[in-house]
């Protein structure tokens, strides 16, 4: 099953090259392991746009929809045999020491 893995941290934490180093080793365990199916860094918060439609009219608001301490900084989608093995591998990914991964499974058709 594949599962969404959402890195959540907290935006003002800079991107050292240690961290970025060992996001990098744990990109390539997971793409050794072939489990890896997509995964990116996103640019910070406030380059984002929310969009909505109401009354037929567009709306895009700069910026997350939630305004909360802690940011979406990246993802992966992963192949995992079931949640257990996911949860293990999301206590991995870098953030999970001083943010958040939120994993999520994705509806396959």
């Amino acid at each position: 099953m594949r599962y969404m893995f959402l890195i959540y941290g907290d935006p003002e934490q800079p991107d050292t090259p240690e961290l970025m180093e060992k996001y990098g080793d744990f990109t390539q365990c997971v793409a050794d392991r072939g489990i890896l199916r997509a995964g990116d860094q996103l640019h910070r918060s406030p380059s984002a746009k929310t969009v909505s439609v109401r009354d037929a009219q567009t709306v895009a608001t700069d910026g997350p929809y939630a305004e909360t301490k802690e940011q979406i900084g990246g993802y992966y989608i992963l192949e995992c045999k079931d949640i257990d093995e996911a949860v293990e591998i999301a206590a991995a990914i870098p953030n999970a020491v001083d943010g958040y991964i939120e994993v999520r499974p994705l509806v396959q058709p």
